[in-house]
């Protein structure tokens, strides 16, 4: 009998992940792993320069601080992007616009 009660107990993580899964919220929560790891993902001196301000339907857009830099980070487009989508594991972003 003890065995049976053992086979239906599940461990605190696998409940969060059907719970996270039931609620329809595991997107959003991937998405907000983009705005934790950005510093990580682009570097300290972008980080001071360039923050994220929101994500929709795949695109991040990043706030940046002058036109200067936002025409460098423009031209580095694709690296930015497969960098954060390396550091988050999964491939979030599909574009970033700077503005």
């Amino acid at each position: 009998m003890r065995t049976r009660a053992t086979s239906r107990i599940k461990s605190l993580g696998d409940v969060l992940d059907e719970l996270v899964e039931n609620l329809g919220i595991r997107k959003k929560l991937r998405e907000q792993d983009v705005f934790e790891l950005w510093d990580k993902a682009v570097g300290e001196r972008i980080a001071e320069i360039a923050k994220p301000t929101r994500i929709s339907k795949g695109t991040l857009f990043v706030s940046v601080q002058s036109g200067t830099w936002r025409n460098e980070l423009s031209m580095r487009r694709e690296e930015i992007l497969a960098r954060l989508n390396e550091t988050v594991n999964e491939e979030i972003v599909k574009d970033i616009k700077f503005q």
